[in-house]
């Protein structure tokens, strides 16, 4: 049996959303790196664009909660490339807030930017994927938060979850030309762990990780090769969960802070 290079991505094309900075811009790079022409986008340009190997992505300026934004992105990745074989739906993400008290705008903007722009980039990339011979591979971007919700991220999670089900229900309608993927992202170690999980940047959240580290980037990154690439070629509707084995429960965390220190004989 010949195994094809599962990140030899040399004359294919890829969008990655929220690709100019954070995990986006580190995808971006690994499929650069992997030879892939690169699309980003945001509502703005970058000082610097992801790059790698002395290429660098290019960006089209794009609010993805806008439908029309969202198909102009698209055309844009096809007139430039002739052709588009991977979505990353990577854009996302929310501040904490009360559910008692948050309003309906924000709301609205949350599942606007984490569930309605998915389904935007997506519904525009199925029109081209599908029509080239080779089909093509969206994935989205998830979070632990469609699972296990924490305090705080009411409509995030619901958004998230959405993303899910949403992923599952266009990978029935679209196969086999184009496949749709999901991953489950955990906490990953960026520019704003401090914010995020402490001055410690995390070291204490680690803990809970049954592979005792926080994400990084590189590990979503490489997931999403994986999915778009060969090796996947069957796997459609998937949920590739990439959190290190999830959250220790609490009760064995309890467990372990009052069990004695282990000595040998």
């Amino acid at each position: 049996m010949e195994l094809a290079d599962p990140i030899d991505f040399a004359g294919r094309a890829v969008i990655i959303t929220g690709g100019t900075k954070g995990i986006g811009a580190v995808i971006a790079e690994a499929f650069l790196a992997a030879g892939a022409e690169v699309m980003v986008c945001g509502r703005t340009a970058p000082a610097t664009l992801p790059s790698s190997g002395g290429r660098s992505a290019a960006f089209h300026a794009t609010d993805v909660r806008d439908p029309t934004a969202a198909a102009g992105l698209v055309a844009a990745a096809a007139e430039r490339f002739g052709r588009l074989d991977a979505l990353v739906n990577n854009a996302g993400g929310s501040p904490d807030a009360d559910a008692a008290t948050v309003s309906p705008r924000f709301v609205e903007k949350v599942v606007a930017l984490n569930l309605l722009a998915p389904f935007y980039v997506a519904q525009a990339a199925n029109l081209v994927m599908r029509e080239q011979p080779e089909g093509g591979a969206v994935i989205n971007i998830g979070s632990v938060s469609a699972h296990d919700p924490q305090p705080g991220t009411a409509a995030y999670s619901a958004a998230k979850a959405g993303l899910l089900g949403l992923t599952r229900a266009l990978a029935l309608e679209w196969a086999p030309r184009v496949r749709v993927n999901h991953i489950t992202a955990g906490l990953v170690r960026t520019a704003d762990a401090t914010a995020l999980y402490g001055d410690d940047g995390g070291a204490a959240v680690a803990g809970i990780v049954p592979m005792g580290r926080l994400a990084v980037p590189a590990d979503v990154a490489h997931a999403c090769l994986w999915l778009a690439g060969p090796h996947a070629a069957y796997v459609n509707g998937a949920d590739l969960a990439v959190h290190g084995g999830g959250e220790i429960p609490a009760r064995d965390l309890a467990r372990r802070a009052t069990r004695p220190p282990f000595s040998s004989p």
